[in-house]
């Protein structure tokens, strides 16, 4: 980060942090009020008590000063001053620490406005895929081409995973050696922003781990922005199919996007309109249990 950055984020910092110590009162925290209070909220040195830090550190860490802050200390004064999970990540960066996102922070759905808007998409296929490429929601033509035996059996809600780990001969995926590669390096440019969280390294350390070519993809460093491509894709029952891939951001979720694939001929578009009868032939499974399939991927697997 650039020494202009730095210094413009350190007076935001501290104003940041003397607005949202303001609005805790002592009662909050479970503290008498005392008296001759001569600011409204808490003093520094009762959120440095309830933060267990010294107060000359916090005070330095309010006052903006360049002192370093790791993110156990920045999670215990977000807890005393009671920070939201956008809050809370809006301190990391202003404090230049790499954000991990809480639990309870990292959502697992979508809510039913987005859901209907991939569902109204069909005959279309619409994913929504968080920046490590989770799967969040699908749609019932999505469902159709990817959502088969091979890969409900690997159990992991993410796409990545999903093609590294299923046969070579059930990928989904046709022209591996030229696609893969691509989505590893989409993968690293999101890394970027993660660098030392321990979700995100836990799961390139498990991916690499389960997949010699993703770990030899990985160490390659090639670095990709997503982007609309034209993909090939297989299907057992009606070959290749050719599809255009774009993406669309989605409000008040800032590493998810909605991703569409539309036919890039007539062909295709045939073929596609054939997969809902090709899968209940197939795999007779109702597009509702196939959509609680991917419900159910999410609800067991929230550390993902």
């Amino acid at each position: 980060m650039g020494t202009t950055a730095a210094h413009r984020r350190r007076p935001e910092l501290a104003a940041f942090l003397r607005t949202r110590r303001a609005r805790v009162t002592p009662a909050d925290v479970g503290m008498p009020p005392g008296l001759r209070r001569r600011t409204p909220g808490l003093r520094r040195e009762e959120v440095a008590q309830l933060s267990g830090v010294g107060v000359t550190w916090y005070t330095w860490l309010e006052q903006g000063r360049p002192i370093n802050a790791s993110p156990q200390v920045l999670d215990a004064v977000a807890r005393t001053l009671m920070l939201d999970p956008p809050e809370r990540e809006h301190l990391y960066r202003l404090a230049e620490v790499p954000f991990a996102p809480t639990p309870e922070g990292l959502s697992r759905s979508v809510g039913a406005e987005v859901q209907g808007i991939i569902d109204a998409l069909d005959p279309l296929l619409a994913v929504v895929y968080t920046s490590r490429y989770d799967v969040l929601a699908t749609n019932s033509a999505y469902r159709d081409l990817f959502l088969v035996p091979e890969t409900v059996r690997i159990g992991v809600p993410n796409v990545l995973w999903t093609l590294f780990t299923v046969p070579e001969d059930a990928c989904p995926v046709a022209y591996r050696e030229r696609e893969l590669p691509m989505m590893v390096a989409t993968l690293r440019s999101s890394y970027g922003r993660h660098v030392g969280e321990p979700a995100w390294e836990d799961f390139i350390r498990a991916l690499s781990q389960a997949s010699p070519d993703f770990a030899r993809m990985w160490a390659s460093g090639a670095v990709a922005q997503p982007g609309p491509r034209v993909k090939t894709f297989r299907h057992e029952a009606v070959g290749e199919l050719r599809m255009t891939s774009q993406s669309l951001s989605i409000d008040g979720m800032p590493e998810s996007r909605i991703v569409v694939y539309t036919p890039e001929d007539e062909r295709t578009r045939e073929k596609v309109a054939s997969l809902r009868e090709c899968r209940q032939r197939l795999w007779p499974v109702t597009d509702e249990a196939a959509a609680r399939i991917i419900r159910e991927w999410n609800a067991e697997n929230p550390a993902l």
